[in-house]
């Protein structure tokens, strides 16, 4: 004999339709140290897009990955290149350096930044 689930009630609308097979992806935190200012990043956002949203600058010229000019390091968190071939090597790569131009949140993260500043007061 096979035991059945005892419900009360009909099925909310929830439980009716079922999981989501399309969950949304969550936007992360992101931390930019010293400057102690915080913003989201949407999944698929660059993290200078973001940060620019925010009233965060971050410095930048290229947006492309090439130049290095927003040459920043993950020290917490994970993020990811967009591209295939950014202007950092394997061994900045391992350091935690990025380009976040061309970078994403994979996680909350903390930016160090030295030469980021606010547009705004918070």
């Amino acid at each position: 004999m096979q035991e059945r689930a005892i419900v009360a009630g009909p099925p909310t609308p929830e439980a009716a339709a079922g999981p989501d097979p399309h969950p949304v992806p969550t936007a992360h935190s992101v931390r930019v140290q010293p400057l102690g200012r915080r913003f989201a990043a949407a999944p698929g956002q660059s993290l200078l897009r973001a940060a620019e949203d925010a009233g965060i600058e971050l410095p930048s010229s290229c947006r492309n990955g090439t130049c290095r000019t927003c040459l920043c390091r993950a020290v917490q968190g994970q993020a990811r290149h967009l591209i295939d071939w950014p202007g950092v090597s394997a061994e900045e790569k391992a350091e935690g350096w990025l380009l976040p131009c061309v970078a994403e949140a994979c996680s909350d993260l903390v930016l160090d930044a030295p030469s980021a500043f606010a547009l705004f007061d918070e």
